[in-house]
């Protein structure tokens, strides 16, 4: 079996890290009352950080199919935000 130079153990918690920033970002967002755009751009920078950050640092391209998902998942935030700001500017102009 090859081994990708991370454990299992290891794995998850690389999965959870971001997780817990993304749902920290939200969580945040809700209590400041924080604009949707603002923070799904913010949920996207950091997904897209996490993802940078997993294809860099860690070997032999032990997380490189999670930075594939969190880069995906951020393109699918960016294109939220954009929808979102759309929909404001029609509500505004109403």
């Amino acid at each position: 079996m090859v081994h990708l130079g991370i454990d299992i153990d290891q794995f998850i918690l690389l999965t959870i890290y971001p997780a817990a920033v993304f749902f920290a970002i939200g969580y945040i967002a809700k209590k400041t009352k924080m604009k949707p755009v603002v923070s799904y751009l913010l949920q996207a920078g950091t997904c897209f950080a996490f993802a940078i950050a997993y294809l860099v640092a860690v070997p032999n391209g032990g997380a490189q199919g999670l930075a594939v998902v969190l880069a995906m998942f951020g393109a699918v935030l960016l294109l939220m935000a954009r929808k979102q700001k759309i929909q404001q500017q029609e509500e505004q102009s109403i």
